[in-house]
C-alpha cells in the first residue's frame, strides 16, 4: 500500500509516495519555498507538488510541517518566527482538501521533526529499539522522543512539546550554542575568520586547534545538556540528524562524553526520507 505525503520544511518543498509494504519512498520531488512566499504562492506550490504524486480521490494525506502549527486542524501560527508569516491563520488543510482535483479523504499533519524521528525509529537509525532520541542538527535544533513508536510532547524526559531547543544550557537555549548559525559565530569569534560549519569540521579533520577547541566544547556540551533528558525519557538510542550530523565522526567523542551514560549513538540512516516515511506512518495510524 501506498501513502502519499507533503513534507514542507523552512526552504522546500517535497511531495512523495511512500510504500508502506516495506516503508521506502517510491518516488519523491523538491519545489524551493522561501521563507517569506505568500499564502497565494505556497498553496500554488503545495498544490503542483499534490497533484504530482497522482493518487485517487479519498486518499489519505501525511503532511510533515515545522512549528508552530495547529497539527489538529490544519492552521499555521506563524506569528513572529521569521518564516511563513503569510500562513498565520491560515487554513492549510483546507487548501489541499479544495484545491486538489482528486479529493483527499484525509489529511494527517506532523510536525516535522517528529516525523524525521518516527522514519529513523520505523525504518532507520532507531528501529529495533523501544525509546528514541532523534535530532535534528542545523538551521535550529530539531527533536523527536519517540516511545513505542507514538512521539511524545509530554512526561518524564521529554522537554516542552518534546521540542529539545527549549533546554537550557549555559543561560540560553540550545540552539545559541549547537546551531549552525551558533557554531559558526562562536568561531568567527574564537579566530576572526567567517567559516561555515563543513569548514570548520574540514579543519577539525586536519587537527587545527581552535577548531578542535570549539568542536569539542559544542557537542560535549549537546551531550550535557541531553544527559538528564536522556536518563529521565530512558533512550536506549540518540539519533543524529541534519546538515551538522553529516560530519558524525567528529561528533560522536565529545558527544558521548557529554552524556556520560549509556545510551547507543547513532547517524541518521537517511536524513532526508526519514520525513517522508515518518508522515506516511503516521498516517497509516489514523487508517
Amino acid at each position: 500500500m501506498n501513502v502519499p505525503v507533503l513534507e514542507i520544511g523552512g526552504s522546500h518543498l517535497t511531495a512523495a509516495l511512500v510504500s508502506l509494504d516495506d516503508l521506502r519512498v517510491v518516488r519523491s520531488r523538491r519545489w524551493d519555498l522561501e521563507p517569506d512566499v505568500s499564502s497565494a504562492a505556497f498553496v500554488s506550490t503545495m498544490l503542483e507538488g499534490a497533484a504530482w504524486i497522482e493518487v485517487p480521490a479519498g486518499s489519505t494525506w501525511g503532511v510533515a510541517v515545522p512549528g508552530p502549527f495547529e497539527y489538529d486542524t490544519g492552521i499555521g501560527r506563524y506569528a513572529g518566527v521569521g518564516k511563513f508569516e503569510s500562513l498565520n491563520g491560515f487554513d492549510v488543510r483546507q487548501a489541499l482538501v479544495t484545491g486538489l482535483a482528486q479529493t483527499p479523504g484525509r489529511v494527517v499533519f506532523l510536525n516535522d521533526a517528529d516525523s524525521f524521528g518516527l522514519g529513523e525509529y520505523a525504518a532507520g537509525a532507531a528501529k529495533g529499539f523501544t525509546r528514541a532520541v532523534c535530532l535534528t542538527l542545523g538551521t535550529g535544533v530539531g527533536s523527536a522522543f519517540v516511545a513505542d513508536g507514538l512521539p511524545m510532547s509530554a512526561g518524564p524526559g521529554v522537554p516542552p512539546d518534546g521540542e529539545a531547543h527549549f533546554i537550557v544550557w549555559g543561560g540560553a537555549e540550545l540552539e545559541e550554542t549547537v546551531s549552525r548559525r551558533a557554531i559558526r559565530r562562536a568561531y568567527a569569534e574564537k579566530t576572526g575568520e567567517h567559516l561555515d560549519v563543513h569548514e570548520i569540521a574540514a579543519l577539525v579533520r586536519r587537527g587545527t586547534s581552535p577548531a578542535i577547541e570549539l568542536w569539542n566544547h559544542t557537542f560535549r556540551a549537546l551531550g550535557e545538556a541531553l544527559s538528564p533528558y536522556v536518563r529521565d525519557f530512558g533512550a536506549e538510542v540518540l539519533v543524529l540528524g541534519g546538515s551538522v550530523a553529516g560530519s558524525f565522526d567528529l561528533i560522536e567523542a565529545p558527544l558521548r562524553k557529554g552524556l556520560a551514560r549509556d545510551v547507543v549513538l547513532r547517524a541518521a540512516v537517511d536524513t532526508e526520507h526519514a520525513p517522508l516515511i515518518g508522515a506516511a506512518v503516521h498516517a497509516a495510524a489514523s487508517f
